[in-house]
C-alpha cells in the first residue's frame, strides 16, 4: 500500500465526466485466462499457471533477475532455459491455491487466491519482483499484477499468424513480432493475487462472526475492494490511493459480503471504531500524506472520514437494494469515485448521489 501525496486524492487523472458503457467490457487477455481457469479445474491452479508463466519455474533467490537463464526465459520466452532450476517455485500448499475469472464492475478479472501466507509472498515476489526476495509487508493482503508479458499468448498469436499468412510474402516472425510489441494489450496481462487472512487486521470477534465465516467474508471484501480499485484504474490509468478511494472500495466489499453496508466495520477498518476518537495503528495512518498530518489537521481528517462513512451508510440504505446488477453498481461506484472526501462528508450527500444516478 503506497502513501498518497495528499490526505484526500493524490495527483492523478480524474474520472471522465460521463461514464462509459458499464460494467466495463472484458480486456483482451480474458479469453486466455478462461482457458487457464478450465485447466485449473482439472489439475490445479498452480500447475496450470506454471505452464504459462515461466517465472513460476524459477525459485525465489537473491540475484535471480540477473541470471542469464532467467533473462532468456522471461525476456525471450525461452521456457527450456528454466530447466536447470527445476522444479522451480514449490508451493507449501498448492491445493490451497485457486484461480477464478471473476465478474466485476471492471469486466471479468482473473483472481488467484492463495491460502498459505508463505505461498502468497513467494508468488508476489515471482510475478512482481522478478523472483527476488524483496520483503512483502505483512499489511499487504492483495496485489495487482499489471503489465506482465505472457509468452503463452505470444505463442498463440504466432501460431495463428503462421497459419494465416501468405508464405510467399517474404515476412518473417521477427518482422511480425516488431509489429506486435507496441500492441501491449495483445500480450500483457493484468490479474489480482489475494491472500486468505482477516481483512484489515480485524478479528472475527470484532466483526461479530465465527472464525470460518469471517475468513470467508474477508476474502469477499478484499476481492471486491481490489476489483473496485481496478475499475478506477481502468478509467484513470493510475491506481487510486486516497482515503475516499478506500472508503468506496470498502463500501463495495462490504456490500458484496453482507448485502448491506456495515458502517461499524468500515470505521473499524480505518481505526475509527470509537469515532470521533482514533485508534493509533489504524489503516488511516497510511493516508496522512508525504508530509505527515499531525495534531489538529489529523483530527480534522478523522472527523471528516467519520462523517463520510455516515453518509455512505445512508447511500447504502437508499441504493443497495437496487444494486444486484453489475451495471447499476458500476454506475454508483462511478458517481461516488467522483466525489471528494469533503463532498462525501457533507449532509445530504445521499441526495446528490441519487441525483447523479438519475442523470442519463
Amino acid at each position: 500500500m503506497s502513501v498518497p501525496s495528499t490526505p484526500d486524492r493524490p495527483a492523478a487523472p480524474r474520472l471522465p465526466e460521463h461514464p462509459p458503457a458499464l460494467p466495463l467490457p472484458d480486456e483482451p487477455h480474458i479469453d486466455a485466462w478462461l482457458a487457464y481457469e478450465r485447466d485449473a479445474w482439472e489439475r490445479g491452479a498452480f500447475p496450470a499457471l506454471q505452464d504459462r508463466f515461466v517465472q513460476l519455474r524459477f525459485p525465489i533467490q537473491d540475484g535471480m533477475s540477473r541470471d542469464a537463464a532467467y533473462r532468456a526465459a522471461t525476456l525471450r520466452g525461452d521456457f527450456d532455459a528454466a530447466g536447470a532450476f527445476a522444479p522451480g517455485l514449490v508451493p507449501c500448499d498448492r491445493r490451497a491455491i485457486d484461480l477464478a475469472v471473476h465478474p466485476t464492475i471492471a469486466g471479468r478479472v482473473p483472481v488467484l487466491t492463495i491460502a498459505d501466507r508463505r505461498d502468497f509472498v513467494a508468488i508476489v515476489q515471482a510475478l512482481t519482483e522478478r523472483n527476488e526476495p524483496v520483503p512483502v509487508p505483512a499489511s499487504v493482503g492483495a496485489c495487482l499484477v499489471a503489465g506482465l508479458n505472457n509468452w503463452d499468448r505470444i505463442a498463440t498469436y504466432r501460431a495463428e499468424w503462421e497459419r494465416t499468412r501468405q508464405h510467399d510474402d517474404g515476412e518473417t516472425w521477427a518482422d511480425e513480432f516488431q509489429r506486435l510489441v507496441p500492441q501491449k494489450a495483445l500480450y500483457q496481462d493484468r490479474f489480482i493475487l489475494l491472500s486468505r487472512s482477516p481483512y484489515s487486521g480485524v478479528t472475527a470477534a470484532q466483526a461479530g462472526l465465527d472464525e470460518a465465516e469471517w475468513l470467508a467474508q474477508s476474502l469477499v471484501i478484499r476481492r471486491e475492494h481490489e476489483c473496485t480499485h481496478y475499475f478506477v484504474y481502468r478509467l484513470c490509468g493510475l491506481l487510486p490511493h486516497s482515503v475516499m478511494d478506500e472508503l468506496v472500495a470498502d463500501f463495495v466489499g462490504l456490500a458484496h459480503a453482507f448485502g448491506t453496508y456495515r458502517a461499524d466495520l468500515a470505521r473499524r477498518f480505518l481505526g475509527l471504531e470509537a469515532w470521533p476518537a482514533y485508534r493509533p495503528g489504524g489503516r488511516l495512518e497510511y493516508y496522512r500524506g508525504d508530509r505527515e498530518l499531525a495534531g489538529a489537521a489529523f483530527r480534522d481528517l478523522v472527523e471528516i472520514c467519520g462523517r463520510a462513512i455516515g453518509q455512505l451508510d445512508e447511500v447504502g440504505r437508499a441504493c443497495l437494494p437496487d444494486l444486484r446488477r453489475l451495471e447499476k453498481l458500476a454506475r454508483l461506484v462511478f458517481v461516488l469515485s467522483r466525489l471528494s472526501l469533503e463532498d462525501c462528508a457533507q449532509d445530504g450527500a445521499v441526495d446528490r448521489v441519487g441525483h447523479e444516478l438519475a442523470l442519463p
